[in-house]
């Protein structure tokens, strides 16, 4: 097995010499080649310099407007860079796959090559830790030759290396024992050192990310499963301050950010498992640290990029989920000192901002993160639930930096990533409901929290509003789900609520405020639907589910109301309560429904039409049993009286209003409408009611409805005539004024 792998060695060692050679063949051409089109260019520069006339140029040097180091033009500059920022990520995977893939193969084969030595005993344990010492220290030093001509190729390399160092300390440390906890860290440390002196002195960014990940592992790889937390975290700051000390030197922005989701991470399992006071120091520790590193820019050149700007706004409220947590797990008081604290420190840099008379973009971050602190101090001081309130107002912050940021891009996924943990957060404050006992009106921890996230959501919803000037948020579907979804989490939060402190009330009392509920709620979004820029779609939809909640209340609540009303279970004056529905339902069809495009379908009618009579006819059956029914058992007898005798009445009526409707409008299917309920009330009385009539009342519904016909059919005739009439005199009026004229 071994002479044709040093054979296949020595056939690659010449081809790779040979291409090699090709290679420096084809850079010394390239090079040759390049200096003559210098050459060329430095010719044609000087001609067109000396053909084009002065004048052509200075207009737009001199132009008073016109300043390079004008501050908003580099206010402007991290806008544009942010908005291709993940372009320079993919071309560094593109260009550097094969490396990345590479490195990462070549420490795999090392690690398989050991691990078939250790299967087959040819090596002691010293031994192979010494291996892999001089393996890794190998590759850092190919790297070292490589780095002048290769810079990125030699930081992969390099932090391949590093990486193999990071391997065999772990397993010289876990496998065979051959350290103590503490070499074994002083160890990692030492790589760890050498790596960010390396990378320093390459002035490689990529060589100190994998330095970083090395110094965060390093605890984990040398971990024996007993928590020393205060060792763990004075280390992390310790190398959390040497980041910050590297970010200050070279600007190296991805440094930090590394540093803190590791932080911030290895501080939430630590708050989570082991919650005490001590975790409060290096919250504010770590505040302190990634908060200058988040202001570096600012204090340097007095501006804001977009991801210091997210900085800002997950360091706050990070820290304060952390120690809000802490403080209301150890049960101390007041949980709002954070919010507060970190609030003033946003005041500050606010009033710096004022009182240099400056009010762009920083102005309005300062102003958004320290009016979000304290809405989250009083939300938290009312003992609402800490994440759903502080997700909820974060949420809403990074939507309103958005909007002040010239829509950065970032700002807009980062809402859209955070909006739904939102819901999520929500539906799981209210599952509360279900076991709580003895929650007070209004002033209770559930509803204060969906209060907080109605009022948050409903600014979002002005946000986004006023967002519409410079985007066309018709043709973001993300936008429109986000809208309705809003309006939903509204409605659900209030109705809760309502449905909590009326749940031991008879099961049609709560179906029915409900229903009411819903019905006002549509009906106020209707009616302010100009100011909530509600589109035509979204009108109609809310249109049509307005009218199959009035048909579903009068069919089921207002027959259920009455059965309990003459149970004794309900007061008469609930039967009030439940006739509210017709203000909103008489004034959107007077005022809503002619100037919305509700009636562009032709179904739409009818779907009013059924709405209608449904409603009347109901509403005078239940009517006519309250004046009737002194009991539950006369119900059937009574109903079916109203059917045989009454109802034909009233459909009758109906149907010539709908008729006189169709001609006074010139609307056809209001006609075609009051004929179908003619046809269907005659359809019934011959079909069904004639059966079930005595002689006497057979012969008193035949002649009433035979006079309401020939009313009906004189009232059509008269109106039919007048309009005729009308139309006629309109005729000769016209002809009289064109011969005058």
């Amino acid at each position: 097995m071994i002479y044709p792998l040093i054979f296949l060695v020595v056939i690659f060692a010449i081809l790779f010499n040979n291409l090699n050679s090709k290679v420096k063949k084809l850079e010394k051409e390239i090079s040759e080649l390049n200096k003559k089109f210098a050459n060329q260019e430095k010719v044609s520069e000087i001609k067109e310099e000396q053909t084009i006339p002065t004048s052509t140029v200075s207009p737009i040097i001199q132009d008073e407007h016109f300043n390079i180091n004008d501050p908003e033009l580099d206010n402007d500059t991290p806008a544009k860079e942010e908005k291709d920022w993940l372009l320079p990520v993919f071309d560094f995977f593109k260009q550097n796959a094969l490396a990345i893939i590479g490195i990462f193969t070549l420490v795999l084969g090392i690690g398989y090559f050991v691990k078939y030595a250790l299967d087959k005993n040819w090596i002691g344990e010293t031994p192979r830790v010494g291996i892999g010492f001089l393996v890794g220290a190998a590759i850092i030093v190919t790297g070292n030759f490589l780095r002048k001509n290769y810079s990125v190729f030699a930081s992969i390399i390099t932090g391949g290396g590093i990486a193999v160092l990071y391997f065999t300390i772990t397993i010289a440390f876990r496998e065979y024992h051959l350290f103590s906890q503490n070499i074994a860290f002083s160890i990692t440390c030492l790589i760890t050192l050498l790596s960010i002196a390396l990378s320093y002195y390459y002035k490689s960014e990529i060589l100190i990310i994998f330095s970083l990940f090395g110094g965060f592992l390093a605890p984990l790889i040398i971990s024996t499963g007993q928590s020393n937390y205060p060792f763990l975290f004075t280390y992390l700051t310790v190398l959390n301050i040497g980041m910050l000390a590297v970010v200050f030197l070279k600007n190296w922005k991805s440094v930090g950010w590394v540093s803190f989701i590791f932080t911030t991470i290895y501080l939430f399992f630590w708050t989570a498992e082991k919650t005490e006071i001590l975790n409060v120091y290096f919250y504010i520790a770590s505040y302190i640290i990634f908060y200058s590193f988040a202001l570096q820019h600012y204090f340097k050149k007095g501006i804001l990029p977009s991801f210091d700007i997210l900085m800002l706004v997950l360091i706050n409220f990070t820290s304060i989920i952390g120690l809000v947590y802490i403080f209301n797990t150890l049960q101390y008081e007041p949980v709002i000192i954070f919010p507060i604290g970190f609030a003033l420190v946003n005041l500050g840099l606010l009033y710096r901002e004022y009182s240099k008379k400056s009010f762009g973009i920083n102005y309005s971050v300062f102003t958004g993160i320290t009016i979000s602190l304290i809405t989250v101090a009083v939300a938290l001081q009312f003992k609402t639930h800490l994440i759903t309130s502080v997700w909820a107002i974060e949420a809403t912050l990074l939507l309103f930096i958005w909007k002040k940021t010239n829509n950065l891009n970032i700002f807009k996924i980062a809402f859209y990533v955070l909006f739904p943990l939102v819901i999520l957060a929500q539906l799981m404050t209210w599952t509360e409901y279900l076991d709580a006992k003895n929650l007070t009106i209004v002033f209770n921890p559930v509803f204060l929290t969906s209060l907080v996230t109605v009022i948050t959501t409903f600014v979002n919803l002005i946000l986004l509003r006023k967002l519409s000037d410079t985007e066309n948020r018709n043709t973001d579907f993300f936008e429109n789900v986000f809208t309705v979804v809003s309006y939903a989490v509204i409605y659900i939060a209030l109705l809760l609520e309502i449905l909590y402190h009326i749940s031991e009330k008879p099961w049609i009392v709560i179906f029915s405020v409900a229903t009411i509920f819903s019905l006002y709620y549509i009906f106020m979004i209707l009616l302010f639907r100009k100011k909530l820029e509600i589109n035509k779609i979204l009108e109609t939809a809310l249109l049509y589910l307005f009218l199959s909640l009035i048909i579903i209340d009068t069919l089921i609540s207002g027959s259920g109301i009455i059965s309990q009303i003459l149970l004794k279970k309900v007061q008469f004056s609930f039967y009030g309560l439940y006739l509210l529905y017709w203000i909103p339902f008489i004034y959107i069809m007077l005022n809503i429904l002619p100037k919305s495009d509700f009636f562009n379908i032709k179904f739409s009618f009818w779907f009013i039409a059924i709405a209608f009579v449904t409603a009347v006819s109901n509403e005078l059956y239940h009517l006519y049993l309250l004046i009737n029914a002194s009991q539950i058992s006369e119900i059937g007898k009574l109903g079916q009286h109203f059917t045989l005798l009454y109802l034909p009445i009233i459909w009758t009526i109906l149907a010539s209003i709908f008729i006189y409707k169709g001609l006074k409008s010139d609307v056809s299917e209001y006609n075609k409408i009051g004929f179908a309920l003619i046809f269907i009330m005659i359809l019934k009385l011959y079909l069904y009611d004639v059966w079930k009539m005595d002689n006497v009342s057979r012969i008193i519904a035949f002649i009433i409805l035979g006079i309401i016909l020939l009313l009906s059919s004189f009232l059509f005739q008269r109106v039919k005539k007048i309009i005729k009439n009308l139309v006629e005199n309109k005729d000769e009026n016209q002809q009289i004024h064109n011969s005058e004229s």
